[in-house]
This record gives C-alpha cells, sequence and structure tokens, in this order.
C-alpha cells in the first residue's frame, strides 16, 4: 500500500493530524495499538471544543469548580466563572476523533510500528498487524509523523536526542462513581479535586475528577521507586472512595518539556506527547495534543505540496510561538511550588487569592496569559515573594 503521509498512533493528537491532511487532499493512513486507553483526568477547556468541534455528546461531565487541597488538608474552591471545563472518557473520545478522521478520508490500521526503512530514494514505514500471527506490513509514503506517545519510538529512531525527555509515570484508576453524597461526602460529581500533598505524589499532584457514572482517581511522580498503585489507594481513603467498584487501571509516562526537535529535516516529524508537548505544573495534554496535531498537519501538508522536507521544521515553530510562554511560565511555577509540602501548602493558601483564581482560570479557558491587569499581576508578584521569603503563614 502506498499513501502520502503514514500517521503512527491514534490519540488526539494523531487522530487531528491524520484528519486535516485527509480534508487537505492527501492519501494518509492512521496505523494505532488497539485496546490501549492512557491515563488523563480528561479535562477539556471551551477553547478545545470550539476549536476542534467537540459535540456535546462526547463531555461525559462539565465541571464548575476545582478544589485545591493542601498537605494539611485544607482546600480553597475556586468557581469556575463564566464557563466550565468539560470532562471527556478517553476510551470513547479517543475512538470518536479516530472515526473522524477516517470520515475524512484517512485510512485505518491496526498494529505495532516496527520501523522506518529506506530503500533507493523511498520511505517505507514497517507495522506487525495485530492478527496473531501476521508477518510484517511496509507501507510506502512520503511523510511519517510519530504521534506514538511519551517514549517514541518513531523519536528515538528517527529525531536526533528523540530518546532524551522529561517526564512523569501517571497511573489511575476508573472506578464507579458514588451514587450519592451520604455514600461519599467528600465527592462531588461537579467540581474536580487537585491534591497536593507528598504522601500522594513527591513532586506533582493527585486527582479525583469526575467522568459522570465514572471518575478518575490518579497521581503522576517523576521518583523513580514511588508506589503509584498504594499511593492512589490512599488518595481513594482520604476521599472516602475506597469503596467503589475500579472499572479499569491505566499508566503511562506523561512527558513535561517539548523536545528541542522535532523532525529529521526530511521526512519524519513527531507530535504531541511524542514531541514532549503536555503542559508543566498542570498536565494538562489533551487540548495541547490536538493543537500540536493541527500544526503537524500544516507543516506535513507544505512539506508534502513542496516536495521539501524543510517545512516540517514550522511544526515546534508555531506551536512554541502560540504556547512556549504559557509552558515556560507553568515550568517555573511547578519548579517553585511543588519541591515540598511546605511549598504545597502555600501554594494552595495563593490560590485563595482572587487575582490568582481570575487570571489563572481566564488563562486556562483561553490558553493564553492575561497581561490586562497589570496591577494584579504585581499584587500577585508581591504574594509570590512574600511566601517564598516565609513572611506570611500558609494558611
Amino acid at each position: 500500500m502506498e499513501f502520502d503521509a503514514v500517521v503512527i498512533g491514534g490519540g488526539p493528537c494523531g487522530a487531528t493530524t491524520a484528519m486535516d491532511l485527509a480534508r487537505n487532499g492527501w492519501t494518509v493512513a492512521l496505523l494505532d495499538k488497539a485496546g490501549r486507553i492512557k491515563p488523563c483526568g480528561g479535562a477539556i477547556p471551551p477553547r478545545c471544543v470550539r476549536d476542534f468541534d467537540i459535540p456535546d455528546a462526547q463531555l461525559v461531565a462539565k465541571i464548575d469548580t476545582a478544589r485545591m487541597i493542601s498537605p494539611k488538608g485544607a482546600h480553597v474552591d475556586i468557581p469556575i466563572e463564566n464557563g466550565y471545563v468539560g470532562m471527556v472518557d478517553r476510551e470513547h473520545f479517543d475512538e470518536f476523533l479516530r472515526v473522524r478522521a477516517a470520515e475524512a478520508g484517512a485510512t485505518r490500521l491496526t498494529g505495532t510500528y516496527l520501523k522506518v526503512e529506506r530503500e533507493g530514494g523511498d520511505t517505507f514505514v514497517s507495522y506487525r498487524p495485530k492478527e496473531a500471527g501476521a508477518e510484517p506490513v511496509r507501507l510506502k509514503t512520503r511523510l511519517v509523523i510519530g504521534a506514538d506517545g511519551a517514549r517514541s519510538n518513531v523519536a528515538k529512531q528517527e529525531i536526533p536526542d528523540g530518546g532524551d525527555i522529561t517526564y512523569v509515570i501517571a497511573y489511575h484508576e476508573i472506578i464507579k462513581a458514588p451514587a450519592n453524597h451520604d455514600e461519599a461526602p467528600k465527592y462531588n460529581a461537579g467540581r474536580c479535586d487537585v491534591v497536593y500533598n507528598g504522601a500522594i505524589s513527591p513532586d506533582f499532584y493527585g486527582w479525583v475528577f469526575p467522568h459522570g457514572e465514572n471518575a478518575s482517581v490518579g497521581m503522576g511522580t517523576g521518583i523513580k521507586g514511588f508506589d503509584l498503585k498504594v499511593a492512589t489507594a490512599q488518595l481513594r481513603a482520604d476521599s472516602g472512595l475506597t469503596h467503589c467498584e475500579t472499572i479499569r487501571t491505566e499508566g503511562a509516562p506523561i512527558p513535561l518539556k517539548p523536545m528541542k526537535r522535532w523532525d529529521n529535516g526530511k521526512d519524519v516529524l513527531v507530535a504531541g506527547d511524542a514531541a514532549g508537548v503536555v503542559a508543566p505544573s498542570s498536565g494538562e495534554g489533551i487540548y495541547y495534543a490536538m493543537c500540536c496535531g493541527r500544526r503537524a498537519a500544516e507543516a506535513g501538508h507544505m512539506a508534502l505540496a513542496k516536495n521539501n522536507g524543510r517545512y516540517l521544521r514550522l511544526a515546534r515553530r508555531r506551536f512554541m510561538r502560540e504556547h512556549g510562554m504559557v509552558f515556560r511560565v507553568l515550568g517555573r511555577m511547578q519548579d517553585t511550588w511543588y519541591r515540598s509540602d511546605d511549598r504545597r501548602e502555600r501554594f494552595v493558601t495563593l490560590c485563595n487569592d482572587i487575582d490568582v483564581q481570575r487570571l489563572t482560570f481566564e488563562a486556562y479557558m483561553h490558553k493564553q496569559l492575561v497581561f490586562a491587569k497589570p496591577i494584579a499581576h504585581l499584587r500577585i508578584f508581591a504574594k509570590n515573594c512574600l511566601h517564598l521569603a516565609r513572611l506570611i503563614p500558609a494558611s
């Protein structure tokens, strides 16, 4: 089989890339493993719904409050003004995106990527179909786009320093949500709980995110040897959710820093988690993966149309122009506030500030830093300095 482009990985990034390329008239193969569900809280902001035409039926819940919980159990409830945070279940959401890509004209293939091969100036993607005992298949292509996750085999094989990526390991349990308040008084089906506690995660955070009839309970950490399942069991106990039925469990690496290079300058480009595109501090990935997929499709379209692999560099350039500042700010925030329980306690205290709440959620909802309120920024900067100097109490 022969295609203009082969997209490896059918998550939000890969499916978006395949859909956009197919809509531009290119022949596209979308290669994906069947049955793999990424651990994910499932939150998407209204901008994601708007920019990528996500139907309301895909939202299993709409969240109107975020609760930040400190190591000592203090909490701050932050109302989400003028909107909501939508929640999706990746089991169904990712498949919806793959189906939409196929409807746009992409050819879906199921199997395991093996390698990129080159012969006589031609490029081939080798993969093993899912069927038991199947022999490897080769696809002739002009362009390979790797959207195959944080430890991307495409990146390792084809991109300089592609195996060097910073990540945390995320683990979560999808559970049956409590039927009523009496069954689990701490659980609220309209609220996301974010837990900053070194016992749950020594360098990231834990979460309890409603998914309609279900809920996602999990955490992430980059500390080797830390027992994720024990920490998640503790999180469920602290949240009064130990008794809830466990439907499935999932774990995977989550990158926290974009790679410095995403392409080989010829015929290979990586995107999404494979390029390190997950927001530091928050761990938000779905929206940024889909944005990255769109930029990858634009760069791929240019490279194919001009028959010049140098256009592949546009994917990273355009993405970082749009989101690089947000990633840098969130990275500094994580480095500053997640390093100890004392810092986490102070961070939750800061979240009680109305200026912090408004600017944070305006930035989250609209996906850009808000600079229109300089006085508020000065007040936040001053409070940060006072907390870091331990000149004001943490609660």
